[in-house]
Formats: structure tokens, sequence, C-alpha cells
């Protein structure tokens, strides 16, 4: 068995994957989460995926001294990945100060606790939000972060440089941030997937209900952006594949590999897809005709983005290695697998 990593937000969407992908690598995994965007049941798929029950708390990581407790009750915790977030974009809009609230105590608390309790590192679930619309595609981690179009976008610009501080002020941690680009699919068991609360933000989730009837239709947001077919391109990476990036991550804090003790890797595919692109994509890879349509753009939306992964590739040893139509047909067996269950 390797070290005991804590994990908050272990039961939603990319936290549970990566809780299997560190059980399957042989780390014993706590999850903390306050269920807020989650289920608890979720533990029990876990289990069933990966063969292992990791360890559960229903705790906010708000709560300092619930945190303060947990490290104490469960000794010996060597690293974090810090999923625990509010992350709609448009609902930061309308409630900046609950964003800030959630994004920035919790991440300051766990850093408060970690020398008290001999944590030694921390991997930070951050974005490619940080970009902006960037002006050199694609982009690397070089790039300049530019001002944030939202709150949450500014929660993990924020939270980014309150860990370069904390180490900076030589606090005996390390850590590595993710920028993640856009995560989706599902676990090929189709027992772990993306679940949101009420009307989905995100494309995938609202295109698979779409597709299985529960969403009317699926509204595209623009077709007059500076791209090949007008709508807006980004890096879309598959879940489990993005899952691995953190154990890899993981690996190299526990062994003491980093070269510096704040090292940033962009998580992405290196390919753009249009979003007109995808939805032709999925309708192929699944044989399923979708409901769409076109409607003026959104508030907020950048035109393009995608990773250059150089950096993770050759420094991390990871790379991304799931193809668009698998990724996009584990999404329609998870959204079956729901309405199997009653879900939805």
């Amino acid at each position: 068995m390797k070290d005991k990593i804590l994990v908050t937000g272990g039961t939603g969407y990319i936290g549970s994957h990566t809780v299997v992908e560190l059980q399957n690598s042989g780390y014993e995994v706590v999850i903390v989460d306050n269920l807020s965007n989650s289920r608890a049941d979720v533990v029990d798929n876990i289990a069933k995926v990966s063969g292992i029950r990791p360890a559960f708390e229903a705790l906010d990581c708000l709560d300092y001294e619930g945190l303060d407790a947990l490290f104490t009750k469960y000794k010996g915790i060597k690293g974090i990945i810090h999923f625990a977030a509010s992350k709609a974009v448009g609902e930061s809009v309308q409630k900046p100060l609950l964003y800030y609230r959630n994004n920035l105590v919790s991440l300051i608390n766990l850093l408060e606790l970690m020398p008290k309790h001999g944590v030694e590192g921390i991997i930070f679930s951050s974005s490619c939000t940080v970009y902006g619309q960037p002006d050199i595609l694609p982009v690397t981690e070089e790039a300049p972060i530019k001002v944030a179009e939202s709150p949450y976008g500014n929660t993990k610009q924020i939270n980014e440089e309150i860990i370069r501080d904390y180490i900076k002020s030589g606090a005996p941690i390390n850590a590595i941030l993710l920028r993640y680009f856009n995560p989706i699919g599902a676990h090929p068991t189709a027992l772990l997937g993306e679940l949101p609360n009420g009307v989905p933000q995100n494309l995938i989730p609202f295109l698979t209900q779409t597709a299985i009837g529960i969403r009317e239709k699926l509204s595209v947001f623009g077709d007059d952006y500076n791209t090949p077919d007008g709508s807006c391109i980004r890096d879309y990476i598959n879940v489990v594949d993005l899952a691995k990036a953190h154990v890899v991550a993981m690996d190299r804090i526990m062994k003491q590999k980093q070269e510096e003790k704040v090292e940033v890797f962009n998580i992405g595919t290196g390919r753009g897809l249009s979003v007109l692109e995808l939805i032709h994509a999925f309708e192929e890879s699944t044989g399923v005709k979708l409901n769409y349509q076109i409607v003026g753009r959104r508030a907020g939306d950048i035109e393009q983005v995608w990773a250059n992964p150089d950096r993770a590739n050759n420094v991390l040893g990871w790379k991304a290695e799931s193809t668009i139509e698998d990724t996009l047909r584990s999404a329609w067996a998870w959204q079956k697998k729901l309405r199997e269950d009653g879900i939805q």
C-alpha cells in the first residue's frame, strides 16, 4: 500500500474517477465531501469499480475544526488532492461572495493544517479559465494569466497565488497545479459519471439529456465566431485520462521528484474541437440524432482554447489516450444507465 491521500470533493465528477485511479495505483484514500453537488452512494460505486471502499467523511472544507479532527482521526495523510469547490460560472456571477468564501477559505483551511499534520504535498484542481482568450494557440503554461471572466475563474487564479505565496513564505509543503481543459465522458463501467444537480451547466450532460429526451433541445451558443464552422472550440479531455494525471502528479510529489516546489501542468489533449464537431461526433459514434439549434452568443464564452500538453507529456510522463468517439460513447452509456436506475 502506498501513502494515504485525502481527496476533497471526492464524490464529485472528477473526484470520484480520481479516487478509483488512486486506489488502482495502491494509494489509500480518504474522501471528504459536503455532498452539495454529489451523492453519498457514489462511494458504493467507487467500491464496485475498484474493489476497495475508500473512507468517507461528510464534511465541509469550510469547517476548520472538522478538518483538523479529520487529520487527527486519519493519521498519516501524506498528500491532498483538492477538488472541493463551487464551479458554475453563471452562478458565480450571481453569487460572488458564496464563491469567494467556498473556494478560497476551503483552500486556506487545508494549507494551514498541512504542516501541523505532516502533510507533504497538495495537488490543486485549477483550470484553463486562468488563460482567458489566449494570444497564442495552443496555450502553454507560460501563457499570461488574463483578467478572469467570472468570480469562479478568479477564484482559480487567486488560489494559485495563495499556494505560491504560502510556499514562498517557507511553508514545508510542495504543490502541483493542474490546469484542466474540458473534462467529458464517464467511466467505461458506466458506474461513475457526471450527475449535475438541476439543469446542467456543462455541454455534455445537457447534450446526453437532450439525446435521451429529458431536455427538448440543445442550444449552440453562437455560430459567428472566427472559427472554421463559427462555433466555439475547446479541448475535450476524457475524465479517466484526467484522473490518471492526478495519480502521476501525486507520485511525483510523494517521490520528491519535483524540480520546483510549485509546478504547473496543462492537462488536455492538444486538439481543439468545435461545439458543432462534437455534436456530429456524438451522432456518428452513438447513432443518435440530436435536436439542437443555433442561438445567440453567451456572455463570458471565449472563442477558442486548446492545450499544448507537451510539458505534462514529457515531464509527468502522462498523455491523453482516449478517442473522442470512445469518450462520447461512455457519456451516452452513463446517461442510459441513469435512466435504467431511475435517476434521470
